[in-house]
């Protein structure tokens, strides 16, 4: 898998997190059962699984950086 630096990671966690608010506020305006329904939640599981994978590379980013010194 491709290293990102961590400035890079926190632009893009930044952008997802107001990627998925939007997603689950238009979320409350659509019909459960409905296509767009639908889409909307595995939009939001898929957001928030890269959400947790983001925080985790940053997580072992500092780890490293503290056993470095």
């Amino acid at each position: 898998m491709r290293e990102y630096p961590e400035d890079k990671l926190i632009k893009a966690r930044a952008a997802l997190e107001s990627l998925l608010h939007k997603c689950e506020k238009s979320l409350q305006k659509k019909t459960d059962g409905t296509s767009q329904y639908t889409l909307l939640v595995n939009r939001i599981e898929a957001l928030q699984i890269v959400l947790y994978r983001i925080s985790k590379e940053m997580k072992g980013k500092s780890t490293k950086k503290q056993s470095h010194k």
